[in-house]
């Protein structure tokens, strides 16, 4: 790039703000495109993951019906079979959502290593502060 020894420090100016506005444009077009390619990739994602929700349901079911099968032709009657899958899978459900519900708790939520890292450096603070 040459500089035009005639041009004004004005006018320099004024390019070098031009030509910086223009990659400040750049960028953010940029940053727009990477973002929406990156918001399609997860769409996709999503799509994939909700199918594999409904066909792991319907395996499940299938499952479900095998189990109370087996167990009829093990001997125990057909509606006594449901029962006991129905309650086994109803069992298993409660369990995870307990489990689920105690993780997801505002306490197991907090930064508590960070509020102790930001406790013991206010305290570092008041002792120098209170040698001096």
């Amino acid at each position: 790039m040459s500089v035009d020894p005639q041009k004004s420090a004005g006018t320099l100016l004024g390019d070098a703000l031009s030509h910086v506005s223009s990659l400040v444009r750049s960028e953010v077009d940029l940053a727009r495109a990477e973002v929406s390619e990156n918001m399609n990739s997860a769409a996709v994602a999503i799509g994939m993951l909700a199918a594999a929700v409904v066909l792991a349901i319907t395996a499940l079911n299938v499952l479900s019906a095998a189990l109370v099968g087996a167990l009829t032709e093990a001997g125990i009657p057909g509606v006594w079979s449901a029962v006991i899958v129905g309650l086994a899978f109803g069992i298993a459900a409660y369990l995870f959502m307990n489990k689920g519900t105690n993780e997801l708790k505002m306490s197991s939520m907090a930064p508590t290593r960070t509020a102790k890292n930001v406790k013991r450096d206010a305290q570092t603070v008041k002792e120098v502060y209170n040698d001096k």
